[in-house]
């Protein structure tokens, strides 16, 4: 769709100015570029554009001018916000210490159809989003497009949660630039996640569209939003993916950040130290857009790598977008993108049949101190010709176990019963009571690895640990380790890509590690299980 740039509502602005500052407005002729008109108690008042800045008058704004434009907008909230009905405009008052407006930013709103166009297809994937950029780069021009776009294009049920009537402009009417998605207002600012959690308990909507998601109540109704399978598209405070990693109220957003004390074996395979950075839980958003510029983004298809891959100290490589001066949307750099398995997908497992002491449901464990798994037994007693390691898990979140083994391809499977399993994996708290249950494996001596917490890292720590020591990565992962370098070699003799044989995602990711110490990039292409690693060239 062309981009269609909608200036409409100026007249109505322009009606709530005193004629002092409206008619130098007036007579500037063309105001499209118009960002804000900035009047402040004693100052020259300023029109600012988006590459300058012109003094309307030369006399000094006086109290008569400030509350002549108070009186003929509506109410100001809490938030200090109001505007003018039916329109996008956003009035912003600056209030002195007794409570009285002495200044006022009038910022321009617009509607612009066609301004997603260059994210369309991430926005139609039906995955959770959230827009990043500098202010005045257009965020919240973008949520209102994607409003309408999934309303009415996508034929979705779309609830926008408006704190500062922003999005859908001021008065009980919402603005038809959101299309047929719905709008409900909130009172006072600190009530928007209370009205994010409504808006999905009541209303039963596909798609939540909020801006600003700025505290940590917000941020957690964000998490509850998304893990109810609702399609979130939201904004936040933050330049960057690495700001909001740095942020400790948002960087739940990406999955949390934590300290994790390693064993001595994973820190030397890391070749890390052994207190290290990792993410504590599956992020709320699964892609994260950063707006470089208005028509440049930084797209991050695949939030949990990308998060990950900092936290080891590599650089992102999201996907670069930009709209050329003709208007056309190119791919500059292609990036890291993983496809996503659909919710329907399953971990196969020796039984479906949940047993609720194999897999207590602890999650108010998750902010317990992390430490290293810990061993008990010889997990090297572990068969190596057998195919699939077959785990047991005693006090350990099941859901969280079988995402361990799917998101790091390691060849196992969950056993219903302790007789079956090749190895024990326990929680703290469960395996010192020493239950009888699992005492006739401890007695005949099953490798086990007991963790100190449920959480995520933990527990993927633990299978790492087993899957280290039965034996069966040992030679495979020499194998692929040599074939990366030797694919790096040809690409670099050749400056052509090199494809290498198709490997489960922990394989694969020791290979991307190769190929970047040896400094090319890397991607996964194809769908399991023929996906593998292609090495580019250094061009």
């Amino acid at each position: 769709m062309k981009q269609q740039r909608i200036t409409d509502n100026l007249t109505q602005l322009l009606d709530v100015l005193p004629a002092g500052l409206r008619e130098p407005l007036e007579r500037l002729g063309t105001v499209e570029d118009l960002l804000e008109i900035v009047i402040d108690l004693g100052r020259v008042p300023e029109a600012r554009f988006s590459s300058r800045v012109i003094e309307l008058t030369s006399e000094p704004i006086t109290d008569y001018e400030v509350q002549y434009v108070v009186e003929r907008v509506g109410a100001f909230g809490k938030d200090n916000r109001a505007g003018i009905e039916r329109t996008l405009h956003r009035i912003s008052s600056i209030r002195n210490r007794n409570g009285k407006i002495i200044g006022l930013t009038c910022r321009i709103g617009r509607a612009v159809y066609g301004t997603i166009d260059i994210i369309q297809d991430v926005v139609e994937s039906g995955q959770s989003l959230l827009l990043l950029g500098r202010p005045g780069m257009g965020k919240t021009t973008k949520l209102r497009e994607v409003a309408r776009v999934l309303s009415d294009e996508a034929r979705k049920r779309v609830i926008v949660v408006d704190t500062s009537n922003e999005i859908a402009g001021d008065g009980d009417i919402p603005h038809p630039a959101i299309g047929r998605a719905r709008r409900m207002q909130v009172a006072e600012p600190a009530y928007q996640h209370a009205v994010m959690i409504e808006a999905v308990e009541n209303h039963m909507p596909e798609v939540i569209v909020i801006d600003e998601i700025g505290t940590e109540a917000e941020a957690f109704a964000a998490r509850t939003i998304a893990e109810r399978g609702v399609q979130l598209v939201g904004t936040a405070h933050g330049h960057s993916l690495e700001n909001l990693m740095m942020n400790p109220t948002l960087s739940d957003l990406i999955g949390g950040i934590q300290a994790v004390t390693l064993s001595d074996d994973e820190a030397r395979r890391r070749g890390t130290q052994k207190t290290v950075l990792e993410r504590k839980s599956p992020p709320t958003f699964d892609i994260i857009i950063e707006i470089i510029e208005v028509d440049k983004l930084a797209i991050h298809h695949d939030v949990t790598m990308t998060v990950d891959r900092m936290l080891r100290g590599q650089r992102p490589r999201p996907e670069i977008r930009v709209r050329n001066p003709g208007g056309e949307i190119e791919v500059i750099e292609k990036g890291d993108r993983t496809p996503r398995r659909s919710t329907g997908d399953r971990l196969p497992t020796v039984t479906e049949n949940h047993d609720p002491t194999a897999a207590p449901e602890l999650e108010g464990v998750d902010a317990v101190e992390e430490v290293s798994p810990r061993r008990r037994g010889s997990l090297s007693a572990l068969h190596p010709s057998r195919k699939t390691i077959r785990v047991f898990p005693y006090g350990v979140n099941r859901s969280r176990l079988e995402r361990a083994i799917l998101e790091n391809g390691f060849p196992m499977a969950i056993a219903r019963d302790i007789r079956d399993a090749d190895v024990l994996v326990a929680l703290k708290s469960s395996y010192r009571r020493e239950p009888a249950r699992i005492s006739d494996g401890s007695a005949r001596g099953l490798p086990t690895v007991v963790i100190r917490s449920n959480t995520y890292a933990q527990i993927a720590a633990a299978l790492r640990d087993a899957f280290h020591g039965s034996g069966l990565d040992k030679a495979e992962t020499e194998s692929a380790i040599r074939e990366a370098e030797e694919g790096v070699l040809q690409s670099q003799a050749s400056q052509e890509p090199v494809e290498l044989q198709p490997r489960n995602s922990y394989i694969r990711r020791l290979q991307h590690q190769t190929v970047e110490r040896l400094s090319l990039h890397s991607e996964s292409v194809g769908t399991e299980p023929r996906r593998r690693v292609r090495i580019l060239p250094d061009r």
